[in-house]
């Protein structure tokens, strides 16, 4: 298993730096991209996404042709492998079509349900975040560990909402976190802020809705740089479905689950 894993992860690696070097390449570019919403009008979507996505999916392909694999954009393919895909193309399309380098790349890999490769690329600040099962957590070679001293009142928490989630809630989870003694910080890509929790940038991270390309990834990485996470279930269909997130370092973990009422 250690070699199956050794194997994709240094694709992941690869695909997640590529794909970033594309969708860079559209951002210096996006004021020719054509934009299109999907949900709503904060839930957009461009040739960027879609393209990224595909040359990811086809690079996969190529050396994995038996492995599942889930995009945001195209959706699931199902495998025979026992090893998944799970990939977001550009993680925080609305900082990116509007200028901000507040966007990444997610690239995950699961195996019987478990998160165990996670690359998150970020092309802007130049930051690969590379993880998996059993070897640590990394940025750009660094190891990363979280500090089990930081709590919610030392430090800084990270939140996302999207429009799953009601208006009311979005401010309880405001008016929480600062009634607990702490500050929030949300920066639109819910992957970066799951990888930020990795670094020590963020205590941790909670979104009530989320989907798996969005943050399985991010789990591998906080998991591997000692902190925890909420499970989230990838069984059949849920794999597809969005769920509640939640990665926290130690001293952060049970203000948060009260915050999150998980």
């Amino acid at each position: 298993m250690s070699e199956q894993i050794s194997r994709r992860l240094a694709l992941a690696e690869q695909v997640a730096r590529e794909g970033g070097a594309m969708a860079l390449d559209y951002f210096t570019r996006r004021d020719s991209l054509v934009i299109e919403t999907k949900r709503d009008a904060q839930d957009v979507v461009s040739e960027a996404d879609r393209n990224v996505e595909l040359l990811i999916r086809d690079r996969i392909a190529a050396q994995f042709p038996d492995d599942g694999f889930l995009g945001e954009e195209y959706g699931l393919q199902p495998g025979s492998s026992g090893y998944s895909w799970v990939v977001d193309p550009i993680d925080g399309t609305s900082p990116f079509v509007n200028g901000m380098p507040n966007w990444c790349v997610s690239v995950a890999v699961i195996y019987q349900g478990e998160p165990v490769i996670g690359v998150i690329m970020a092309p802007c600040q130049q930051e690969c975040f590379v993880a998996a099962r059993g070897q640590g957590a990394t940025l750009n070679g660094k190891t990363l560990q979280v500090d089990p001293a930081r709590t919610m009142q030392n430090h800084v928490t990270g939140f996302g909402a999207n429009s799953y989630v009601t208006p009311e809630r979005v401010g309880e989870i405001a008016a929480d976190i600062v009634r607990a003694g702490g500050n929030f910080f949300r920066n639109g890509s819910g992957a970066m802020m799951l990888a930020w929790v990795a670094a020590g940038r963020l205590v941790g991270y909670y979104e009530p809705y989320m989907h798996a390309w969005d943050c399985l990834a991010g789990y591998c990485l906080v998991n591997e740089a000692g902190g925890w996470t909420h499970a989230f279930d990838t069984e059949g269909e849920k794999l597809t479905r969005g769920a509640p997130v939640l990665a926290v370092a130690p001293g952060a973990k049970e203000e948060l689950l009260r915050i999150a009422g998980l």
